[in-house]
């Protein structure tokens, strides 16, 4: 029988090393405070006049990492993928505060991307990786102009020059444009000119203007891709203003650092300064896999937010709180949150191998007692039958 428990317990015990683990990160959590992205990119008005504004865009860690973490396979012509406007929207929204129609403000648009340094790459990325990484190539730069213009209500496509292997914007405009300074480009599409937008060059002053092509574009074919497939929501935004933004913080609390898989642990945290009906997005990363949304909510009128989840995946889980920030305060992630979940089955297996070795080792002592017993009655024989004793 001892046999048996030994076996029984070394089966299991790999259970409770596993839940010790667990444990163990309980006496040793993570507070990882990550600093915003913060790029400036300067613009000019109308058609390159004189006056100069100062755009500054900051990105949260946290909405970084979530775009690093998405799927980067591409599909055959499958870049609309890659088009984001809902997280750039701040950025379109501050364009058109300084430009008043739409040739302007693609113009805008392009100035920017002309900012950010030309760098051949490899795989495709997010406008926002782009962003933070301040570098790329054709079609990355392209993914940022193409979701600006978009996020600021444009009527946008890509142009994809399959002979050439380059990529750049075709936009709707309601007249052909004024400020090009040359013959003026476009491609037609269901009955639409789309007149091209170039989003390289390192000249952001005098550079490309829509409906200008370089001579090796001029009397190239271009593949339409169309941008109805491109990513239509996201849980967060960057921040964007022309003047200093106020510095905020975010707080994440959990009301337990441990948590039997599908019991409720209610998550916490406060906006600082207190901001009323901000959106804060929970994401969470279950032992080292990449972070994934878990749930946006709003802070009540005090700035407070809470949320009740019931986890179901047993490890260990990094939950990190986000905001975007608004045209006043800049967004910010909260620190990193840890909590273990221990599936109801392992605690039910270590009450039993506890259980089993509590019986295991009653039964030795008792085994061990035995043998000074029978010592004592054999030394009692000998004194009353042995004859050399008398």
């Amino acid at each position: 029988m001892a046999k048996h428990l030994i076996l029984l317990s070394t089966h299991q015990l790999k259970n409770i090393i596993i839940t010790v683990l667990l444990l163990a990160a309980f006496f040793f959590p993570s507070y990882c405070f990550a600093a915003n992205y913060d790029y400036t990119y300067e613009l000019l008005d109308h058609s390159g006049g004189s006056t100069n504004y100062r755009l500054t865009v900051s990105v949260t860690s946290s909405l970084y990492e979530y775009y690093r973490s998405k799927d980067h396979n591409l599909q055959i012509y499958d870049f609309a993928k890659f088009v984001t406007p809902h997280p750039l929207k701040p950025i379109a929204d501050d364009l058109w505060s300084i430009y008043s129609d739409d040739e302007d403000f693609a113009n805008g648009v392009l100035m920017i991307v002309h900012q950010i340094p030309y760098l051949e790459s490899g795989p495709q990325k997010y406008p926002v990786e782009t962003i933070v990484e301040n570098e790329g190539d054709c079609d990355l730069l392209s993914f940022i102009a193409a979701s600006i213009m978009k996020a600021g209500g444009l009527d946008v496509v890509l142009f994809l020059y399959e002979t050439q292997s380059h990529m750049n914007v075709g936009v709707y405009l309601s007249e052909e444009p004024n400020d090009a300074r040359s013959t003026v480009y476009y491609y037609t599409h269901d009955g639409k000119r789309y007149y091209v937008a170039e989003c390289t060059g390192d000249d952001w002053r005098h550079g490309w203007r829509v409906g200008e092509s370089s001579d090796l574009l001029k009397d190239a074919s271009a593949r339409i891709i169309t941008l109805e497939e491109c990513e239509q929501s996201s849980p967060g935004q960057v921040s964007s203003s022309y003047g200093a933004l106020q510095a905020s913080s975010l707080s994440l609390v959990a009301s337990t650092r441990f948590v039997i898989a599908r019991n409720p642990v209610t998550l916490s945290g406060y906006v600082s300064p207190a901001l009323s009906s901000k959106n804060v997005t929970l994401y969470v990363s279950l032992s080292g896999s990449p972070s994934s949304l878990l749930v946006t909510v709003v802070t009540d009128s005090n700035g407070w937010f809470s949320y009740t989840w019931r986890p179901s995946s047993a490890g260990i889980n990094s939950i990190r709180a986000s905001w975007s920030g608004d045209a006043y305060y800049v967004g910010a992630d909260s620190g990193i949150c840890t909590l273990i979940v221990i599936p109801l089955e392992w605690l039910m297996m270590g009450v039993t191998v506890i259980v089993l070795l509590f019986v295991l080792l009653v039964v030795t002592l008792a085994t061990r007692r035995k043998p000074p017993e029978k010592l004592e009655a054999f030394e009692e024989w000998e004194v009353v039958g042995n004859p050399a004793y008398f």
